[in-house]
């Protein structure tokens, strides 16, 4: 590994790097980010997340994963394995302010920034090794930057397309850099379990165990047609592929989103069905502020409950023209659960979502025959809450809840 920038005759040209793809992750992002506001917390079990007798871990400072929590673990129960944990309501303002510091960072070194979510992110280097050096001394002059500028850690892994960038992150952390040389893919591959790779959950290491096939070095030893048979043709074939190390996706910088949604977890099993539709409101008003923030509209509203028992249901409608208006998804999402004829079942979770996004002035003039009463109402009452803040103005309807979810 170079210990520099490299530098080039004049006027020549350095060949694309064997491993041009960064796969940065943030180690315990949110935890990591409280215990920066508040150094006091430094060697102790942090936990963030609902606080509730519903919530779950969103994150956990590795203080508290050596007592065996981990992500969307229930509180109660992270708190059975670690009782001494310092349990802290998330600060999405904070992590987002974090967040857009880090991806300015990434982005000075390269314009080939693809965001995953608030914390990780994959980038394409390959263009920046003549001024900077090779890719493991980008991901580690990165790493230095983080830690410096922004005080917290970060873990990279440097390997030739992003699949391997990935896995190499995850093995790196906490706090490190693993750099996987393409010679090397086979070796490194052969001794991991399927579950490593993109897509293999579960269900379909189960199916592929009963055939013997346990690592992907099995994987990618197996003839691809016998792939075909135990799990269908297209996740075969990608098996097959993602066993010998291939992945030809580029990073792809502000790929747009493909949908918004907000969902709730109730702290009691509820099954009345006006408590539902005025949480239903709740997060309608929740999605389509957060859609008219992003100028976009969605073509397809989603409705998610999950019942006392977890199973987990959604139903969709796609409208004829998208919409961007609290009012248009609530109503949608009612029809959707009265569909279902629910008769009192508890219901544990409810979700709206807005899929198939579409930019908000296109969907606007579809719809130039209908009344724009509630459009205006509604980006009034935006300008309302920037101002004033969200406290400022809502709904009738939501005033009868005496205890408003946060």
């Amino acid at each position: 590994m170079s210990t520099g920038p490299r530098a080039y005759p004049r006027g020549v040209r350095p060949s694309r790097p064997a491993e041009p793809i960064l796969h940065l992750d943030m180690d315990a992002f949110y935890a990591s980010v409280e215990v920066r506001g508040d150094p006091t917390l430094a060697g102790r079990p942090v936990l963030v997340g609902g606080t509730g007798g519903r919530g779950v871990v969103a994150s956990a400072s590795y203080e508290a994963r050596a007592h065996g929590v981990r992500s969307a673990m229930p509180m109660a129960e992270a708190l059975r394995r670690c009782p001494d944990a310092v349990v802290l309501a998330p600060d999405f303002a904070r992590y987002r302010e974090a967040s857009d510091a880090l991806m300015a960072i990434l982005r000075s070194v390269t314009p080939l920034v693809e965001p995953l979510s608030l914390d990780e992110a994959f980038c394409d280097v390959g263009g920046a090794v003549r001024l900077l050096g090779e890719p493991p001394t980008i991901a580690e002059g990165l790493r230095a930057r983080i830690r410096e500028e922004l005080r917290l850690p970060a873990s990279v892994g440097v390997a030739p397309n992003k699949l391997l960038a990935k896995l190499c992150s995850e093995k790196a952390k906490p706090d490190g850099l693993l750099h996987l040389p393409a010679a090397e893919v086979r070796d490194f591959l052969e001794p991991l379990d399927v579950r490593d790779l993109w897509g293999v959950g579960a269900q379909t290491a189960g199916r592929l165990a009963r055939f013997g096939l346990t690592t992907v070095g099995d994987l990618a030893a197996a003839d691809p047609t016998t792939l075909v048979r135990i799990v269908g043709e297209a996740a075969g074939t990608q098996l097959a592929l993602l066993a010998r190390g291939e992945d030809p996706r580029p990073v792809v910088p502000h790929e747009p989103a493909k949908g918004m949604s907000a969902e709730e977890t109730f702290d009691h099993d509820v099954d009345d069905p006006e408590v539902l539709r005025r949480e239903l409101l709740r997060l309608a008003e929740r999605v389509a502020r957060r859609l008219r923030a992003g100028g976009v509209a969605g073509r397809t509203v989603v409705l998610k409950l999950r019942y006392a028992s977890f199973e987990t249901i959604t139903r969709s409608r796609t409208l004829a023209v998208a919409t961007d208006q609290a009012t248009e998804l609530h109503h949608e999402v009612v029809g959707l659960l009265e569909e279902l004829r629910l008769e009192r079942v508890r219901v544990r979770l409810v979700g709206v979502g807005a899929h198939n996004l579409v930019p908000a002035d296109g969907a606007r003039q579809l719809d130039l025959l209908g009344s724009d009463r509630w459009d205006r109402l509604e980006r009034a009452a935006d300008r309302a809450r920037e101002r004033f803040g969200d406290a400022a103005l809502t709904r009738g309807a939501l005033l009868e809840d005496d205890d408003p979810p946060e």
